[in-house]
């Protein structure tokens, strides 16, 4: 029998995508221009849909993992759960009466001033050293995942990387406990925003579920590296792919020519699977 070389070359690049979003998020700088290259006449918001299913599942699998190895603050991350749940609705909502193109240009920037803080602040996020009380650090912890919630909801790409970097910035995590709570404050996230992408038919679940199988093997991997590896090889991954990221998003943004009316929400749609 012949091989289904499109589903076969989508799967592979599915493991590779959970590998590195389990580790440091961006996993859909890979499969997502894979699955477009694969199937340039398919609609995009069904190849984005199927992408999101099968990372759904990584991104789960890699909570789970670093949840039952890495002590959570979940006095912190419960009430931070459902603000990113609200924040990532209402931001959904926003989308569709206020344009969020504005922010296409902003992105590169952002992600680029988190790159630099990283590489500059070399020490930040080596040592797990919580600086704030525990209802502060909830209150702060909220009050991110409302914001990126929110974000992510309305333009989204990103959210992954700025989740790991506020933790570390702002509540003294270190790389592997921010990623382990990002992991599942992006998992929150991203299952509103499959809910959606199913209710509305752009799922194409024949190619999602091999996909969804080997993501979550991808991310298996990925997390136990992590695991064993600890926070500076964590660090080393971030700073990789955000560096992915805004050679990604400077591109797309400043390089790329402006989509015609009715595509622009392909370029949309690509980044945001990349958070």
């Amino acid at each position: 029998m012949t091989p289904d070389i499109p589903l076969v070359v989508a799967t592979v690049a599915s493991a590779a995508a959970g590998f590195v979003n389990s580790i440091a998020g961006g996993g859909g700088l890979v499969s997502v221009p894979i699955l477009l290259g694969l199937f340039p006449a398919a609609p995009p918001a069904a190849l984005f849909g199927t992408n999101k299913a099968a990372m759904v599942c990584g991104t789960l699998q890699a909570a789970g993992s670093y949840g039952r190895h890495v002590r959570l603050p979940w006095g912190m991350l419960w009430p931070a759960i459902g603000a990113a749940i609200v924040g990532g609705l209402a931001g959904a909502g926003l989308v569709t009466i206020v344009s969020s193109d504005w922010l296409r240009p902003l992105l590169p920037v952002m992600l680029g001033l988190v790159l630099v803080h990283t590489v500059l602040h070399h020490k930040a996020g080596r040592v797990h050293a919580p600086w704030l009380a525990p209802r502060a650090e909830a209150a702060a912890g909220t009050a991110i995942a409302a914001g990126l919630g929110l974000y992510d909801g309305f333009f989204g790409p990103g959210t992954g990387s700025f989740f790991i970097h506020l933790f570390v910035r702002l509540l003294g995590f270190d790389f592997l406990h921010a990623v382990a709570a990002a992991k599942i404050l992006n998992a929150a996230t991203n299952l509103g925003a499959l809910a959606t992408f199913a209710w509305t038919g752009n799922v194409w679940w024949s190619l999602a579920l091999p996909m969804a199988v080997a993501n979550i093997a991808g991310s298996w991997a990925g997390s136990r590296l992590a695991l064993r590896h600890g926070a500076a090889f964590v660090r080393v991954v971030f700073v990789a792919v955000v560096a992915a990221l805004v050679l990604k998003t400077a591109y797309d943004s400043y390089l790329t020519p402006p989509a015609p009316t009715g595509v622009a929400s392909s370029w949309r749609g690509t980044a945001r699977i990349a958070s």
